[in-house]
């Protein structure tokens, strides 16, 4: 186990935190005004770990942006007369008493980094300030095990894949630094958000108030004991789902790793969450999930069927896995994650402890991706529930709304598909003919945005698409196809509909207005 931070953890207090956003405000403390202090090339070579191309480009700049730039972006000591200067409201007796830096003689040393996260939702653009611990390149050394990470690569994900849509109530379980909570209380009522770790709900209350959202309850304790016996419309969680050894040596880190065996803490969730859904409610959440034994080229399957097990069969269930590594890739990935790089005599035990503990289980490759989860509003029985377990590479944009459309799609053909169909404005035909050929072998449908599907279609089908006007029915488009083709209207309404009705679903064909 490694080491835990030898740094308090912040002290939330709404008055501190409200000066320090105003001197954040008045010094234009934003990713833009940042990225143009010290240019494009240097803000993503910290991305990528590098602080030195970003020291290089402020070098001998003591303005205020720079000064909070060092300090609170890149977590360096600041002289504390700059940052009295930097912070009038807030003072440097004001951040220390935060628990964000301490005065050591006339320099004051950043003990948790604040970096301006800007996002995009069905509201608009906006942008929080986030605090979190400080990181390895901060630190010049592997992360704590009780760290707080900052908006990584995951809660970026999540933040994208939630549906945009409006509700009373909402959990974000394992709320961590905060950003889903924040995310998610711009179109819900009131949020419960909830932690197992007290300093990353400390960090995450803190985020709230230097944010100015006063509608999350923060909860601590561990999976849904801090709510039990509550139903939400919304739940959302980028748990702790990495995949680790529980061996002597092997390092956990609070932020990633849930302490269970294999995927078990996955499958815990899924298996819980429908006790916390109310009636048309939905939980999202990202994922790892093994694939034990079978062929190899059926492995991901074998992963999506294993947890498409863990769901009882009157909820609906949309798993999209993204992507899906091997065991020795998956133990390269986070050992790595962790600051262990093979050049470091540790990486040789860590990775057998890995590939022992894979081995073990049978384990052949892990998935990745996104879980839906809704408990249907209506009654048992009423429609089929939703089962959909596709894997999905291709870049993906917008996939909240698209994950949104797609719901709404499964309920309106529950009542029977659409008298009158148009096809959507981001769909294109591609016909590819051989040399010399004037008939298509291959005819595509390409969707533009949403999951960006290609799908291969024939003749007939793509005709139907094509006259998808809004003006004829749908019978009479199959019909007039019935007659150009001179096949009998029974054999081709019966070979059509399903795949009209997957075209629906898939959001190539959308409902008359």
């Amino acid at each position: 186990m490694t080491a835990v931070s030898d740094t308090p953890a912040p002290v939330p207090d709404p008055i501190l935190a409200g000066a320090l956003a105003a001197d954040l405000d008045a010094a234009d403390f934003r990713s833009e005004p940042l990225r143009r202090l010290w240019g494009e090339e240097a803000d993503d070579a910290l991305a990528r770990g590098m602080r030195e191309p970003i020291l290089r480009a402020i070098h001998g700049d003591d303005g205020t942006l720079a000064t909070l730039g060092r300090l609170l972006v890149l977590g360096m000591p600041q002289p504390a007369g700059a940052v009295a200067t930097a912070l009038p409201a807030l003072g440097v007796g004001g951040l220390e008493a935060l628990g964000l830096g301490r005065v050591v003689g006339e320099t004051v040393v950043a003990t948790a980094l604040v970096r301006p996260q800007s996002f995009v939702d069905a509201e608009g653009i906006g942008e929080w300030w986030i605090a979190s611990d400080l990181d390895e390149v901060a630190l010049d050394g592997p992360l704590p095990a009780d760290h707080v990470l900052g908006v990584g690569g995951a809660s970026r994900t999540l933040a994208e894949i939630v549906m945009p849509v409006e509700v009373d109530r909402a959990l974000d379980l394992g709320t961590g630094c905060g950003i889903q909570a924040l995310l998610v209380a711009r179109h819900a009522g009131s949020v419960v958000a909830t932690d197992i770790s007290e300093r990353a709900l400390a960090y995450a209350e803190l985020n709230a108030q230097l944010n100015g959202v006063a509608s999350i309850d923060f909860r601590r304790g561990s999976m849904f004991e801090p709510v039990a016996g509550e139903t939400f419309d919304l739940i959302v969680s980028n748990p702790p789902f990495v995949i680790t050894p529980r061996v002597d040596g092997v390092p956990e880190y609070e932020y990633r790793d849930g302490g269970l065996v294999g995927d078990a803490l996955v499958e815990q969730f899924v298996r819980s969450v429908p006790e916390f859904l109310a009636p048309g409610g939905s939980a999202q959440l990202l994922g790892n999930w093994e694939s034990r034994g079978g062929q190899p080229e059926l492995t991901g399957r074998a992963g999506l069927d294993r947890l498409a097990s863990w769901v009882v069969d009157d909820l609906d269930l949309w798993v999209v896995q993204r992507e899906e590594l091997s065991p020795l890739a998956y133990a390269e990935l986070w050992i790595r994650d962790g600051g262990t790089t093979p050049r470091d005599t540790g990486f040789t035990p860590l990775l057998a402890a890995w590939l022992d503990d894979f081995e073990a289980r049978g384990v052949t490759a892990v998935g990745f991706g996104y879980i839906l989860i809704r408990r249907p509003a209506g009654l048992a029985g009423e429609a089929t529930p939703l089962r959909r377990l596709e894997r999905l590479s291709q870049p993906i944009a917008n996939v909240g709304s698209a994950l949104r459309a797609g719901v709404a799609a499964h309920d309106l053909l529950g009542q029977g598909l659409p008298e009158a169909l148009v096809t959507a404005s981001d769909v294109t035909e591609a016909r590819h003919l051989l040399p010399g050929n004037d008939d298509p072998s291959i005819i595509e449908l390409r969707q533009g945005g949403g999951f960006a599907r290609t799908i291969a279609v024939d003749p007939a089908l793509a005709a139907f698409v094509g006259a998808c006007d809004g003006e004829l029915t749908v019978m009479q488009i199959v019909a007039a196809i019935a007659d150009l083709f001179e096949v009998p209207l029974v054999e081709l309404w019966a070979d059509l509909e399903p795949r009209i009705r997957q075209l629906v679903l898939d959001g190539l064909l959308l409902a008359r207005p």
